[in-house]
């Protein structure tokens, strides 16, 4: 695509056009921003502004035309998220210097409408691409970040060999000193890893520790040639001192020789995921899948018909089975008006509780078939602003004539970090990117709800050519994983993260065998309830799809003082299987009452519920939800089972899932099985 640079001139913004070029996008323009005149450095939170005076001859050497606008706003709008969850108070902030950029960017995209992408050079900074990104989804510009979330040492190893030649032009972190303005990466490399190994100091900077100039790299036409520099001390302590090289004089130079684009492009797979996709590879040696995806059912279902219903314990709200009423489906009703009518259902049930759609965390749509994706897409973006929930979206056999079934989790925050989000939508060489309107996972309460991820190829958004089951399966993992370390990341840190329940969903029988080898080589998916089911068809034509829930480890406790204080826990595993007809598995705290648990089911002896479970009764008594995977004609006896195991209880709301297959860790084929949140 065409694209314009959001250009600082420093090593960053500059790096990243060489992906941006590698990734066959093509540069037409740059924009910068930075202080009026007159003044060299503004104190702002997104933008680099030292520099500015060297910024033209950065923009020539490109060969581009440079749009600059003066910095007019400030920092009005500091917490994490940036613009309302609410679609119609999902503008920008009046007065803050985002808005600058929006209307730097309106002005390039005017000039130049074939625009659709933007490059940015962010690295870390969660502040600054919050931001960004919301400016490009207002703009409908795609935002260009290969440098997220990278490893900033392999990072700048990668610039220098890559012949960029970059200097500091300003220091503002302990151990740097004056006397470093104006030498290279290369002159400073070993002191800025010996500086992350004394003092943890971000070795690209990250940290505002320094700020760079780029002078040449293999995208300049020409090289800068610094003619005239000063230093100015702005603040000298025993700490830090704060300085930065003003630029008076600069020439360009014809350059001698063009160096090579020749990156070095992260590997696709990390080595834990290497090794999951060479278990798959393995097993589809020894076993080959083929094309089987289960008898498609034949309908009327025989699942007994039950409404929408909900439930609340604490600060969470689950509203399960949102769907039209058969009785009401008309043959002509578009899927937008069906869509647009269960979010209206969905409302209702949610203001029961004083909530509404941007309290939601995480969502299902059910969809009976994967052609309605983008109408329906269209319509469910129209309800959601900042931070949307996490989903996962797949298509299964409704009866007839549903086209649409939800399922949530809401929950009413006291303050706004008690709901904390993470909606990456950038494309990078880190995890697919959400241009759509859902976030890659969501906290609340202490559980992480994980988008659905399929084995999309970050760069580009695309799956792999040809099919593949190894790499897709091994891509799910990684993408989980990558989601679920930055949000940790973001949100400071200081927990494990525990995988709860996971469901991975097939769209052929055959490949469970491979994908459940591949779990169970994986060690974080040994204490966790799963389960494998069979599907018609999910997103992108997808082979796989892993769904993960998370809990970050810590709860509440009184300390020696009676005091409340965060502890890190774990959570305990259950197994257990009676003959051939139950198997359980069950990730509880004791702590708490955070739970999942699995339960399969086959034949019809109800007395099959009423066994000794030891570690079940609690919870079940505080089941929040139940999500039932059954198979067509052959759930008539979950009635008396559901009775049976909530006879002392209330019974949770159900949504049921029809399904073509049902596996356990260990076992193929159940008639049914139930995943139960408690909460």
């Amino acid at each position: 695509m065409k694209y314009v640079a959001l250009l600082s001139g420093g090593k960053d913004s500059c790096y990243n056009l060489l992906h941006c070029s590698r990734n066959g996008h093509h540069l037409v323009a740059a924009a910068s921003l930075g202080p009026e005149h007159g003044k060299e450095e503004l104190d702002s939170y997104l933008y680099q502004t030292v520099g500015q005076d060297a910024i033209e001859f950065v923009a020539r050497a490109l060969d581009v035309p440079l749009y600059r606008r003066v910095i007019s706003g400030a920092a009005v709008e500091q917490r994490s998220e940036y613009g309302g969850r609410s679609p119609t108070q999902n503008g920008g902030v009046q007065g803050d210097e985002t808005e600058d950029l929006f209307m730097l960017l309106s002005t390039v995209k005017n000039a130049h409408p074939d625009i659709l992408g933007v490059s940015v050079g962010a690295i870390l900074s969660n502040y600054q691409r919050v931001r960004v990104e919301h400016v490009c989804r207002r703009l409908s510009l795609t935002p260009l970040c290969y440098l997220w979330q990278r490893d900033q040492a392999e990072l700048l190893d990668e610039m220098i060999n890559a012949g960029m030649e970059a200097v500091l032009i300003k220091v503002a972190g302990i151990g740097l000193t004056a006397k470093h303005l104006g030498k290279t990466l290369a002159e400073m490399q070993q002191t800025l890893v010996k500086l992350n190994n004394l003092y943890g100091s971000h070795i690209c900077g990250e940290g505002g520790e320094y700020e760079s100039l780029t002078l040449d790299c293999s995208l300049f036409k020409y090289h800068i040639k610094l003619t005239e520099t000063e230093i100015v001390i702005h603040s000298d302590n025993d700490f830090a001192t704060v300085a930065y090289l003003r630029i008076k004089g600069a020439v360009l130079e014809q350059k001698s020789t063009d160096f090579p684009l020749d990156l070095i492009v992260p590997p696709l797979l990390s080595p834990t995921q290497q090794a999951i996709y060479n278990v798959v590879t393995e097993s589809l040696s020894a076993i080959p899948s083929s094309a089987e995806n289960g008898p498609e059912p034949s309908f009327a279902d025989d699942f007994p018909s039950i409404g929408a219903c909900s439930k609340q314990l604490g600060q969470s709200v689950a509203i399960s089975n949102i769907s039209r009423t058969t009785s009401e489906i008309q043959s002509d009703v578009s899927i937008e008006e069906e869509v647009t009518e269960c979010f209206q259902l969905l409302q209702g049930h949610l203001a029961k509780y004083s909530l509404q759609l941007s309290h939601i965390a995480y969502i299902n749509i059910l969809l009976s078939s994967m052609e309605h994706f983008a109408r329906m897409n269209a319509i469910y973006a129209k309800f959601f602003g900042a931070s949307p929930p996490a989903r996962a979206c797949i298509a299964v056999d409704l009866p007839p004539p549903l086209r649409v079934k939800l399922d949530c989790i809401g929950y009413a925050e006291k303050s706004p970090p008690d709901r904390q989000a993470l909606h990456v939508q950038g494309l990078s060489y880190w995890a697919p990117a959400n241009i759509g309107p859902y976030s890659q996972a969501i906290t609340v309460d202490q559980r992480i709800f994980v988008s659905g991820q399929i084995g999309l190829v970050p760069s580009n958004l695309s799956l792999p050519a040809p099919p593949s089951l190894a790499l897709e399966t091994a891509l799910s993992f990684q993408h989980v994983e990558r989601v679920v370390t930055a949000l940790n990341h973001n949100s400071g840190g200081g927990w494990e993260g525990h995988v709860q329940g996971i469901i991975y969903w097939l769209t052929d029988t055959s490949n469970v065998p491979h994908v459940r080898k591949a779990s169970q080589s994986h060690v974080q998916d040994t204490t966790a309830p799963t389960l494998f089911v069979v599907v018609p068809a999910l997103p992108k034509g997808a082979l796989v799809e892993k769904q993960a829930l998370y809990h970050t480890g810590q709860c509440l406790d009184d300390d020696d003082d009676n005091d409340e204080v965060l502890r890190s826990v774990t959570p305990k595993f259950h197994q257990g299987v009676d003959g051939s007809c139950v198997h359980w598995e069950i990730s509880r705290f004791e702590e708490n009452s955070s739970a999942i648990t699995i339960l399969c089911f086959r034949g019809s002896d109800p007395e099959m519920a009423h066994q000794d479970i030891p570690q079940l009764g609690r919870t079940l008594t505080t089941a929040h939800s139940i999500r039932l995977f059954y198979r067509p004609h052959r759930v008539q006896s979950f009635s008396q089972y559901y009775d049976c195991l909530f006879e002392h209880v209330e019974k949770p709301p159900i949504t049921p899932i029809p399904c073509r297959f049902i596996s356990s860790r260990d076992d193929d084929d159940w008639d049914f099985a139930m995943c139960i949140m408690g909460s």
